[in-house]
Formats: structure tokens, C-alpha cells, sequence
């Protein structure tokens, strides 16, 4: 078991080393969840938590960097969009704080960005879901890449994370990589590691931690889903591009079906120009995270949630949930090590 345990250390070193943490394991940015009370969980329990900037402004944004600061000592991140109109605002606010990893999401982050955040001392991690574009991220200053998969709950791209693996770690020796999308047991975890990766980060699994701040019905709607009930939103017409989202089918899904199905006939019929049935369509999940994630509401609300949330079987304290899955990665090094009959 022992060995087992250093052999995981070794895996994951370079993460380790990257993040500055016990465990290469970070929680992925969720808005409205990936606050000060799970992200400094996430780091106390030996991870590396991440705020979730989304669309604070740069003053609430500095007023949760302090909070979190109160409740940990241990290194964690933000994760900021790159179109947020006041992208150049919130790095310097990152670097006034003294956070030392910013986490550049949504898109191909600005070299300005990248170039005044390592000016500034801080690491930069960014997406990639493609080798070309992580060959180019690297190009571009990047310390570290997120390699996330379909799988993942949220916002995602078309390519499960087994292809990507495949596509990216073998290539990749340059800077740390993490894998994302779908992963909630140790074992799985290894496998990676095995591939070349440095670490992963995981969401699901997290949001429904105990110190999460999502609304009981939402931990509750996670319990009882099983891994095929987290789909992506259904686009009706390619005239009206669906940025795919993945979350629990609800009445709020099936409701977006009937609103496009209409907002296509009142454009047909001629009573909505393109770019106001474009609108129509973007503005009907207008808040729906935020009904779901603080307010419970998860039959119309939008209920984000990755495949492995058929896994989340109860609400645990992060520090179980991180256990659990280190117990399970050196479960399966000990396996391999049986099977090799060493």
C-alpha cells in the first residue's frame, strides 16, 4: 500500500508541484457554486479549489478573493472568462490579491492577458480541446493546459475526453496538462496518469459536497440522476446556433424545445427579424443557473450537471470525497502491481 501511495506521489508530481498541493486535484470553476466556502474547502482538504468568476465585477470579485483568503492559507486559483468586458481589471485584481494561478476560460485567452498575468507573477492555465490549439496556447506563454472532455456538465465541446487524452497526452511534454469531463473515482484518475497527464479536475462530484452552497433540491436532483439523464441542449435549426450546455433534463429543457420550436415559427411567419429570434433564444436561460444552484429550482432552472453525476451517490464533506478518491487511485496501483505479481 505504501508503494502504492509513493507511486501515485510520482504520477501526479508534476501537478503537484504546478498547484503546490498535497493532491493534483482541482475543483472545476462552477458558477454560483465555486465559492469561497468549496474552493477554500477544496484546498484545505489538500486539493486545489477555484473561484468561478463568471460575471463579477472587479469589486466582488476582490471581495471574494479576501474571503476565500480568510477561510484558507493553501494555494487555490481563479478562473476567469476571457470575454468578460473587464478581463484586463480582473487579472490585475487576481495580482493585487496575490493569487498565484489564473485560470483563462470561455475561448482563446489575449496574449495581453496571459502576458500581464505572468508579468505579474502569476501562473496561467487555460483550455484546450484540440492538440493545435494547445500547441499554440503553449506558443502563447500558457504554464499549464485543462483538457476537458463532452462528459463534463456545463459548457463543452463535441469530443469526449478519452479521444482527447489520446489526441493531447502523448504530444504534450512542455507544460503540466489536467483532464477534465467525467471523471469522478480514483481509478480513473491513474489511467490518466498512466496517459501522461498531471493531475485532473473534477465538478460534479464537488457540487454536491457538503460545502457546496447549491440548494438541497439541487444536491438531491444530482443523488437521483443516473449518467444518461445529463444531456446537452438540443438545437432546432443551425440558423439559430445552441451553444451546447450539459445538464439533467427537466421541464426547463423541454420547455427550451417548445421556445424554439415557437420563436422559429414567428420568424418564418415573418414577426421576428433573425437577430431578434436569436435573442429570444439566448435570453430563455437568462438566470436559470442561479433559480437552480440558490433557489432550488430544479424543474424549470437549469440544472448543470457532467456525466459522472450516476456516481454521486450523497452529500459528503469534501475531505471524504478527495479521501475516497486517493484510497481508490491506490487501490488500482495495487491491483496493477498484483496482477504484474510484484
Amino acid at each position: 500500500m505504501q508503494a502504492a501511495r509513493r507511486e501515485l506521489d510520482r504520477l501526479w508530481s508534476r501537478g503537484t508541484a504546478f498547484l503546490g498541493t498535497e493532491y493534483a486535484i482541482l475543483g472545476g470553476a462552477m458558477s454560483w457554486v465555486s465559492e469561497r466556502n468549496l474552493v477554500a474547502a477544496i484546498s484545505n482538504a489538500g486539493g486545489f479549489g477555484v473561484i468561478a468568476c463568471g460575471a463579477m465585477t472587479p469589486e466582488l470579485l476582490e471581495k471574494e478573493i479576501a474571503a476565500t483568503q480568510s477561510l484558507t492559507s493553501r494555494p487555490f486559483g481563479v478562473n476567469l472568462i476571457t470575454m468578460h468586458p473587464q478581463l484586463d481589471d480582473l487579472v490585475q485584481v487576481c495580482l493585487r490579491a496575490g493569487v498565484g494561478h489564473i485560470v483563462l476560460a470561455g475561448g482563446i485567452p489575449p496574449s495581453s492577458a496571459i502576458r500581464t498575468a505572468k508579468d505579474g507573477g502569476a501562473k496561467v492555465v487555460a483550455f484546450s480541446p484540440a492538440l493545435v490549439l494547445a500547441k499554440r496556447l503553449i506558443r502563447m506563454g500558457v504554464d499549464a493546459l485543462v483538457i476537458e472532455g463532452a462528459e463534463a456538465g456545463g459548457h463543452v465541446g463535441p469530443v469526449s475526453l478519452t479521444v482527447l487524452a489520446q489526441e493531447i497526452l502523448p504530444h504534450i511534454q512542455d507544460v503540466p496538462v489536467f483532464v477534465a469531463g467525467g471523471i469522478a473515482r480514483g481509478d480513473a484518475i491513474v489511467g490518466f496518469l498512466e496517459q501522461g497527464a498531471s493531475g485532473a479536475q473534477l465538478g460534479t462530484r464537488f457540487a454536491a459536497a457538503e460545502e457546496s452552497i447549491a440548494h438541497p433540491r439541487f444536491k438531491q436532483a444530482f443523488i437521483r440522476a443516473a449518467a444518461r439523464d445529463a444531456t446537452t441542449s438540443v438545437q432546432l435549426d443551425p440558423r439559430f446556433p445552441v451553444i451546447p450546455v450539459r445538464g439533467l433534463v427537466n421541464e426547463g429543457s423541454k420547455n427550451f424545445l417548445a421556445h424554439q420550436s415557437e420563436t422559429l415559427r414567428r420568424f418564418q411567419a415573418e414577426e421576428l427579424t433573425k437577430e431578434e429570434a436569436q435573442l429570444e433564444i439566448e435570453h430563455f436561460w437568462a438566470g436559470a443557473l442561479r433559480r437552480a444552484v440558490i433557489d432550488g429550482d430544479v424543474e424549470t432552472g437549469s440544472v448543470m450537471a457532467g456525466q459522472s453525476v450516476g456516481m454521486v451517490k450523497t452529500v459528503q464533506p469534501v475531505k471524504d470525497i478527495i479521501e475516497e478518491l486517493v484510497q481508490q487511485a491506490v487501490g488500482a496501483l495495487v491491483q496493477r502491481s498484483a496482477r504484474r505479481g510484484e
